[in-house]
């Protein structure tokens, strides 16, 4: 179910770049990379046809006889392998320029118990305290040493997930075991993350750098979770169960703190194209914390980063242009 959860909003998220990317500035071709590494890829024409992609080059060979070679990727698959390092590494080794963080970054980002620490060591944001655990750890889990450090409510989810997927809010010590089993089945490392639950309000930054090299930082968005939907959850995310408000209605003094924490991440975590930047802003504490960066954010009707971009004055094919001019420009460089 988790696995088909993904699929669902890489292919929505695909479908909206193919649907708004000019088709008079650019050639679109389709292509589709099942999760399963043994499953074989293919172009999806627009008359839902499949044609094979010859993985040596990543070439298309049509109908006619013509062999398709690409000047670019433009990566739009949720978790593995195209936000975790595996495609990027592909491509790297190809000599095909992509729209995504480079290898490094990727791998880095997708696991949030190996970022957390990279991020904490900047000194620029607060971070939750985390736990992770390894496949290993799970036989011989005690629910009471594993919280001892921790106050509840916990979040336990997979270390390399994404779109909240196998994501528990944890009330109860007799919840833990169950959480992290099925957090352990869907991470493809089989690394869970057990992280402190902070109070406050969830704020979301977009960044873009543009083919000049300047850094574009979006206007930020607050979600409201609402109905059953405690916090930021799939549902809320991609079934309706929350509010995103852009820009957020918060204090300027906020609002920019969060712009310039974005900007600085995105240079220290080396990203490229359009990412963004996940916080929990506690307003007793006056502290700002960072939750999480997505280097492959959503691109659907009800995603964040399209309408960050609409509030800065950038119309969706506007922001798909960028994205790609960045992508060819540092690449010619």
């Amino acid at each position: 179910m988790a696995n088909i959860r993904k699929k669902n909003v890489s292919i929505s998220t695909g479908n909206a770049i193919y649907a708004n990317v000019d088709r008079a500035r650019y050639n679109l071709y389709k292509i589709v990379i099942p999760r399963n590494p043994k499953a074989g890829w293919y172009h999806l024409t627009d008359d839902d046809k499949q044609i094979p992609v010859d993985r040596n080059d990543f070439s298309v060979t049509l109908s006619t006889g013509e062999k398709i070679q690409f000047d670019l990727a433009y990566i739009s698959i949720h978790g593995n392998p195209g936000e975790n390092g595996v495609l990027q590494g592909y491509f790297d080794m190809l000599g095909l320029p992509y729209t995504s963080c480079g290898f490094y970054t990727s791998a880095l980002t997708a696991n949030k118990g190996h970022c957390n620490p990279v991020v904490r060591s900047f000194g620029i944001v607060e971070v939750a305290k985390s736990r992770l655990l390894h496949r290993n750890q799970i036989s011989a889990l005690d629910p009471e040493a594993l919280l001892f450090d921790f106050e509840l409510p916990v979040f336990v989810k997979p270390a390399s997930g994404g779109s909240s997927v196998a994501t528990t809010k944890v009330k109860s010590r007799e919840q833990v075991v169950q959480a992290v089993e099925d957090a352990m089945r869907e991470d493809g490392n089989g690394q869970v993350l057990v992280e402190e639950f902070i109070e406050g309000r969830e704020f979301n930054c977009g960044v873009i750098r543009d083919a000049e090299g300047w850094l574009h930082v979006f206007p930020i968005t607050e979600v409201i979770p609402h109905g059953d939907s405690e916090y930021f959850d799939y549902n809320a995310k991609y079934n309706g169960s929350s509010s995103k408000v852009t820009p957020a209605e918060v204090e300027t003094q906020v609002s920019d703190r969060i712009k310039d924490v974005s900007t600085m991440l995105y240079d220290l975590l080396d990203c490229r194209g359009v990412v963004r930047f996940d916080y929990r802003y506690n307003p007793e504490l006056y502290a700002l914390y960072f939750l999480e960066v997505n280097t492959i954010p959503g691109q659907t009707p009800e995603s964040i980063v399209p309408q960050q971009a609409r509030a800065a004055g950038i119309s969706t094919a506007d922001l798909y242009h960028m994205v790609i001019e960045c992508a060819l420009a540092a690449a010619s460089r």
